[in-house]
């Protein structure tokens, strides 16, 4: 009966955990809905164009997707060729395999290049680590130029992100800001009154980008950026990118959404659909939170002797 015992608990072990993760084994993440079917993809070259590092840039698959590179010379990046004020915006990335200290993937959207000193942005960074396979995921939150309160939290992966590609996406509205990974939300920004000064309200451009931030990635800067290990190649794929479209920013900020032909709304994620996760969706959340979460600043009363407001909102 003992053997017997031991072999359930084996096989049970076995069926809840993944060989390939960015630590080591971890629990199979639960099933949630799949945002991202709700949108079609479009190619790279249908919605971004070079941000900077133009040799870095190698288009794949007639447009379809594209690896960005860091190198010795250069790291690289893509803009998306129009801006939005909320909207779905989603893209399937691997990252560089081997030791990747020092190096960032972002995907992200900014406007500080119209709005320099009181930008917004929602950040996805992946920071590579002095050991194979063990990429952080950070992300981040500024509205209004409020760069001196740094909203970061971090988790590692449930996988591996060298192997395969995995999806990455922002849902950003006017009800709040959900971080997805693989369709999992991983962190929910809730528009309320104690974030709505600081929360992202201005127009954006999607970015996608690969560079060396040695100064700071990996343990605060201990580990640089090693170029023995590289070029540094961040594949892209399966982008989308929904949302109002604005066609002219202007002073006063008025905004005006153009018309899509392929949607039924010019505005197509503030419906009621959008407006809150559900249960499944709670659930995937709060599992990423209890098992893969290791860094909240509402957390660390060491950087904020008095905790940023939000913090103390239920």
């Amino acid at each position: 009966m003992g053997r017997f015992r031991l072999l359930c608990y084996v096989i049970f072990s076995s069926s809840l955990l993944l060989s390939g993760s960015s630590r080591g084994a971890i629990y199979q993440p639960p099933t949630v809905e799949r945002l991202t079917d709700h949108f079609p993809p479009m190619p790279i070259t249908q919605g971004m164009s070079t941000f900077f590092g133009t040799s870095n840039i190698h288009l794949k698959n007639n447009g379809s997707s594209a690896d960005i590179v860091l190198d010795k010379t250069s790291g690289s990046g893509l803009v998306s060729k129009n801006t939005y004020y909320h909207g779905f915006f989603s893209a399937a990335i691997k990252l560089p395999m081997g030791i990747t200290s020092g190096v960032v993937l972002a995907f992200y959207m900014s406007n500080s290049d119209v709005f320099p000193h009181n930008h917004d942005e929602i950040d996805f960074e992946l920071l590579g680590h002095e050991k194979r396979r063990q990429w952080v995921l950070q992300t981040n939150m500024y509205g209004n130029g409020s760069v001196r309160t740094g909203r970061e939290e971090k988790v590692y992966l449930w996988f591996d992100p060298t192997q395969q590609f995995h999806q990455y996406t922002i849902l950003w509205n006017s009800h709040h800001i959900v971080f997805l990974v693989d369709n999992i939300p991983v962190r929910e920004v809730i528009h309320n009154q104690s974030i709505s000064s600081v929360y992202p309200s201005k127009p954006m451009s999607l970015y996608a980008t690969i560079w060396d931030a040695s100064e700071w990635a990996t343990h605060g800067g201990k580990y640089p950026v090693n170029y023995n290990y590289g070029p540094f190649v961040a594949s892209l794929g399966e982008l989308k990118i929904e949302g109002c479209m604005i066609q002219k920013i202007s002073s006063p900020l008025v905004v005006v959404c153009a018309k899509n032909a392929t949607l039924s709304s010019v505005d197509p994620v503030e419906g009621e659909d959008y407006a809150t996760l559900s249960k499944q969706q709670m659930d995937g959340l709060d599992w990423v939170r209890r098992k893969h979460m290791f860094y909240s600043y509402c957390k660390d009363t060491t950087r904020y002797k008095v905790l940023p407001i939000e913090c103390n909102s239920p």
